[in-house]
């Protein structure tokens, strides 16, 4: 009986941590940002401007500066198009890939779990690598007037969720952490998000 009990409450753990854990989960971004501003900008306002390949983008574009406006509302910058103090530029972008070495790892290809060449045992099951998802979204913030660089960030996270705007948004609010004077030097943030 104390066995069993044993037994049990590890495994009852288990199963409340793991049904926790299925209502959120973690994008972790690797983070670097540069910033010449000492403090909190004087005045806040600001407006989008794109390149002329952001500008070909139309809908793509305004959704990402959806997903920017946001992150930077956060940290107390407001657009105002009328009366810019600052010209953000921001970007995103998704390259696919499969992940590296799925099939040459322990366990998987010819070797089965035995490792090496030749068949051993069974059949070697191969299923289609899973997509890792590399994103990488920026921020560049001017001084409308003079057009002077006050603050730059990027923000980097490879995952295999397939849900773009929960993912970039998580990633914006990343690339503002610590502003408007961020830590020096490349760092690793972790948000928490809905599932």
């Amino acid at each position: 009986m104390t066995a069993m009990r044993w037994i049990t409450l590890p495994l009852l753990c288990a199963a409340l941590w793991l049904t926790g854990c299925a209502s959120t989960r973690l994008v972790d971004s690797d983070v670097q940002s540069f910033s010449q501003l000492a403090g909190a900008p004087a005045r806040p306002t600001y407006d989008f401007e794109r390149l002329p390949s952001q500008q070909a983008l139309g809908a793509q574009q305004s959704a990402v500066e959806a997903q920017a406006r946001l992150a930077l509302a956060k940290v107390g910058l407001h657009q105002n198009n009328a009366a810019p103090f600052y010209r953000v530029q921001a970007h995103a972008r998704i390259d696919l890939q499969a992940y590296p070495d799925y099939w040459d790892g322990p366990g998987w290809g010819w070797g089965g779990w035995g490792g090496g060449r030749g068949f051993y045992g069974g059949l070697s099951m191969r299923f289609p690598p899973p997509t890792l998802y590399r994103r990488e979204v920026g921020l560049i913030l001017r001084e409308a007037a003079s057009g002077t660089v006050v603050y730059e960030t990027r923000a980097v996270h490879e995952g295999v969720w397939t849900d773009n705007p929960a993912v970039f948004a998580a990633m914006f609010d990343a690339a503002l952490n610590g502003f408007p004077t961020p830590p020096t030097g490349l760092r690793r943030i972790v948000l928490e998000i809905p599932r």
